[in-house]
């Protein structure tokens, strides 16, 4: 009975948060036509074209807290507007910030998710997750974890307790990636990608790191759900570089700190993201400062409904209300 009563406070308490901070960051978005392409190639078209237009600036959310250990700024919710940035949902920003040393691990305790993955960036500090499934790893500095909750899964994300007790400076990002209603009841999935397995590329003033999917000759270790291409890109010093990304993507690039302009000279401000036209051919321009810090994410739209509640989001009310039912029953699983 008290776990019953936890679950539906823990649904309360997520479902309020990611209302009010959609709410807060809502905003005129432009969708255009989706025309599908073959998994992870890249456009062989806008070598010699003006780069690729931005459609819109998108500014961010209010500051605000995910549990005690991530005060985080959304760059984009879900019910913003679905059909622009599928198939991205979220993604959340914590920048820099110093932690004292502490006795209690900080974070974000027991919470279920379905129908999505969770993409978490380290950009400095470390984070512990474990899940309902037994899977758990600890990422630091500059290494991605990618878990695909699918079915369902209860997990939690904690500082590590060696951050914890030594204290420091912490830089983290979320991102959220949907999945295509065929897989939202797949079999979950954790994945700890390190630093030191992911390749760098030369694009010009910048060095990308290849999170997923294949540029420029390389493949990102990351096993994706969906065609995706995912870049961690940091300016080397002053100056432009180029991303040729397949036509008809959602492509998206989201300045997270320096000064950013992408094309026609759109200023792109810190904790903001630039969503470009998906019918153009051009390549993907940014200009920035010495360490500049951009991701750079382009992915084929799923073309799905999506209604999100919360840690949900699946493709019809219905389904959320089985999800809300099955964690309540404990059908995703507790943590041991």
């Amino acid at each position: 009975m008290a776990k019953s009563v936890r679950r539906r406070a823990i649904l309360t308490m997520l479902g309020a948060t990611v209302a009010a901070v959609a709410l807060a960051a809502v905003r005129k978005l432009f969708g255009s036509g989706r025309t599908s392409m073959s998994k992870n190639t890249e456009s062989a078209a806008g070598k010699d074209q003006d780069p690729r237009p931005v459609l819109e600036v998108i500014p961010p959310g209010p500051d605000h807290w995910v549990g005690d250990g991530f005060f985080v700024r959304s760059v984009f919710t879900p019910g913003v507007n679905a059909e622009a940035l599928s198939p991205f949902l979220l993604l959340d920003y914590a920048a820099p910030r110093h932690f004292v040393p502490a006795a209690r691990r900080r974070g974000v305790g027991e919470h279920p998710h379905r129908g999505f993955e969770t993409v978490t960036f380290a950009f400095r500090g470390e984070v512990e997750h474990r899940d309902s499934t037994g899977s758990g790893g600890r990422i630091g500095p500059g290494d991605v974890q990618w878990m695909t909750a699918a079915s369902g899964v209860v997990h939690e994300e904690v500082h590590s307790q060696r951050f914890t007790e030594r204290g420091g400076d912490f830089e983290m990002a979320q991102l959220w990636v949907n999945l295509a209603a065929s897989k939202k009841m797949s079999e979950p999935r954790y994945q700890a990608i390190l630093d030191r397995d992911l390749p760098r590329l030369a694009v010009g003033a910048a060095t990308a790191r290849l999170v997923a999917g294949h540029f420029q000759g390389a493949d990102g270790p990351t096993q994706t759900h969906s065609p995706i291409i995912a870049l961690d890109v940091e300016f080397e010093r002053e100056g432009t570089c180029e991303f040729e990304l397949p036509r008809a993507w959602t492509t998206i690039a989201c300045a997270l700190q320096g000064d950013v302009l992408a094309a026609e000279g759109r200023a792109l401000p810190a904790r903001h993201a630039a969503l470009f036209d998906r019918e153009h051919a051009g390549r993907i321009r940014l200009q920035g400062s010495r360490g500049a810090h951009v991701l750079v994410l382009s992915g084929e739209p799923l073309n799905e409904p999506v209604v999100a509640y919360g840690p949900f989001v699946m493709n019809t009310r219905e389904e959320i209300v089985t999800a809300i039912r099955d964690y309540q029953s404990g059908r995703m699983g507790t943590l041991l």
